[in-house]
């Protein structure tokens, strides 16, 4: 086997038939790409159904704004694929590992800085192949907006962890990369960055991530060279060099940052971008303009939803 068939390969007959077995057994299976997300939800059980060898670029046309890949290829290759013609992924999806596959990434749902400015995993999947639990090979979707018609079932495999069925192929909507981007820190206050980042959000500013962390606040933006200009220079603050600006982002989306170590319990809260800032004891983090909010502390979901969350969904 050559290098390039063995970086190529359609597996879909081999998984068919593991799960017309599994079904006739009543085995459950547990679909496997890398593991970079095994962390993410509840423990699964079952005989591994590891599709990390069906992999591939089934069909790319930059100028069509689409790329389809089977499952288990791995996402670095298409951030490759797509850098070489100048596009991406606008959702810039977390990989949490250098296996991180195209299939994990739509089961995780999980979307990195870019999200409440460019959409999430889901506003990106055109159309999926999926190998349901009675060994049947459907399609949903396509390849291009246009010929998404009558209920959008593709769309409903972002964030499903696989319980839905095993995802064979996805076509994903791409987009071209900024001409330019810019990152700028401001010293704020919590409360103070959520008023800015809010107070920005209603404006014609080409705000592509924000975060708060520590009595700072960082904000990206992307876009035409003349545009970022503007809005650096209407909104102010350092602005750090292109290799340390992306060395931030990319800490916060793939969950290297210093905030994100330590042995305290990790909170991820998810609230109305203007609500107040949090009373609560230990470190915090402020991501998608407000709208997702980390916290490191000690605590019970059952007291924390009560206070201060029920006030905050009434902000």
């Amino acid at each position: 086997m050559n290098a390039q068939t063995s970086l190529n390969r359609d597996l879909t007959e081999d998984l068919r038939r593991r799960v017309l077995d599994a079904a006739e057994t009543r085995t459950p299976l547990a679909i496997r790409g890398s593991g970079s997300k095994e962390f993410y939800g509840r423990g699964v059980r079952g005989e591994p159904l590891d599709v990390s060898g069906h992999r591939g670029i089934v069909s790319y046309e930059p100028t069509e704004l689409y790329l389809t890949a089977r499952a288990g290829t791995p996402l670095a290759e298409i951030d490759a694929a797509l850098t070489d013609s100048g596009q991406m992924l606008g959702c810039e999806p977390p990989a949490f590992g250098p296996g991180a596959t195209v299939g994990g990434t739509v089961a995780a749902g999980l979307s990195g800085p870019r999200r409440p400015y460019a959409g999430s995993v889901r506003d990106y999947v055109l159309g999926v192949k999926v190998l349901n639990g009675r060994g049947e090979v459907l399609r949903f979707g396509g390849q291009v907006m246009k010929n998404v018609a009558g209920y959008d079932v593709s769309r409903l495999m972002a964030g499903a962890l696989g319980g839905l069925g095993v995802l064979l192929e996805v076509s994903f909507k791409v987009l071209p990369r900024p001409v330019a981007e810019c990152t700028l820190v401001q010293e704020a206050t919590q409360a103070e960055a959520i008023e800015r980042l809010n107070r920005w959000a209603g404006q014609p500013l080409p705000l592509s991530a924000s975060a708060w962390d520590d009595g700072r606040l960082s904000v990206r933006l992307s876009g035409a060279a003349a545009a970022v200009e503007a809005a650096a220079h209407t909104l102010g603050g350092e602005r750090l060099d292109p290799v340390a600006a992306e060395a931030v982002w990319a800490a916060l989306r793939e969950q290297t940052h210093a905030f994100f170590a330590g042995d305290e319990p990790l909170w991820r809260l998810s609230v109305a971008p203007a609500s107040a800032a949090l009373a609560l004891p230990g470190a915090q983090l402020i991501e998608w303009g407000g709208a997702q909010r980390w916290w490191r502390g000690d605590g019970e979901a059952a007291g924390l939803r009560p206070a201060p969350l029920d006030e905050l969904r009434s902000c």
